[in-house]
């Protein structure tokens, strides 16, 4: 029998640890809280896509305020199952996802020509929005991270693109490969009516009453994420693309992540990053024990 979602695992539990695993460089850098910051990071990055904002403006709850909060919730679950969950709970989640999106159109607002949510451009910059987003962040927080970590961060996050419908072998597999797409895809993509709203929406946000204290830290939250994305992602959205802001950014990453050094593991952490470190020990010992054995 498993253990319920986020449940930390028996001696005797399965093998099953999904796409990733101990060893992986996503178990090791995912549960870390500064992260939080990637993935509101990656929102805003993935909007300056145009059909991409338009498709989920259109399709999705984004832009109602009464419901954008059980969509994000919905988001947040679909990336833990995608990072910890068993093979077959990602099929699951995967299954169900790829179903939703091929059932769905949207209109470009452009040239009013329809297109499908899935069209593999769409699901690649929105991938790719999560992996350079994470990635950013937690190498500027601190979370040690050689070149090559980075790399195969990236690569091992083709499984992910796997899970939306992606093939693995047409995603980026390196940082010089993203960094090589981020700079063709610039050419095309622009912060449209929607993008600009949902920037603006990220400083005053419609909370439900049990999360007001979110809405007081909106500013200041808001404007870290902004100072994260890229200067030519700032520029787009009509703000300023300053060194500076790329220094202040990334000092306050640094001191985030330091704070929540002094937390201890338990609180820290989730129960599921708590599980996949307890696992990650287990296989560093394993390895140590064997190297020494022979």
């Amino acid at each position: 029998m498993h253990d319920e979602p986020g449940q930390l695992p028996h001696p005797e539990e399965s093998t099953d640890f999904g796409l990733f695993g101990p060893g992986s460089v996503t178990w090791r850098v995912m549960g870390e809280p500064v992260l939080i910051i990637g993935g509101i990071r990656a929102l805003l990055l993935q909007g300056l896509h145009p059909r991409s904002m338009w498709g989920t403006a259109q399709n999705s709850e984004l832009m109602d305020p009464s419901a954008a909060w059980a969509r994000l919730g919905r988001t947040v679950e679909f990336v833990r199952v995608r990072t910890y969950g068993t093979e077959a709970e990602v099929e699951r989640v995967g299954r169900r996802v790829r179903k939703l999106h091929s059932k769905l159109t949207g209109l470009d607002m452009r040239t009013g020509e329809t297109f499908p949510i899935d069209d593999p451009e769409n699901l690649l910059w929105v991938h790719m929005g999560e992996v350079d987003s994470y990635l950013d962040v937690a190498r500027r927080a601190g979370v040690p991270l050689t070149d090559a970590d980075a790399d195969a961060f990236v690569d091992e996050q083709r499984r992910s693109a796997a899970v939306v419908g992606l093939d693995p072998a047409d995603v980026p597999a390196s940082v010089a490969e993203m960094r090589e797409y981020y700079e063709e895809m610039r050419r095309r993509i622009w912060a449209c009516r929607e993008a600009r709203e949902g920037l603006r929406r990220m400083f005053n946000p419609a909370v439900p009453r049990h999360l007001l204290p979110l809405k007081l830290a909106a500013p200041a939250l808001g404007t870290l994420v902004v100072a994260t994305l890229p200067r030519w992602a700032r520029r787009m959205y009509g703000l300023p693309g300053l060194p500076t802001s790329d220094l202040a950014a990334t000092l306050t990453l640094k001191g985030l992540y330091r704070t929540s050094r002094v937390v201890p593991e338990r609180f820290r952490y989730s129960p599921d990053a708590q599980r996949a470190r307890m696992l990650t020990r287990r296989h560093e010992e394993s390895l140590a024990t064997w190297s020494i054995a022979s």
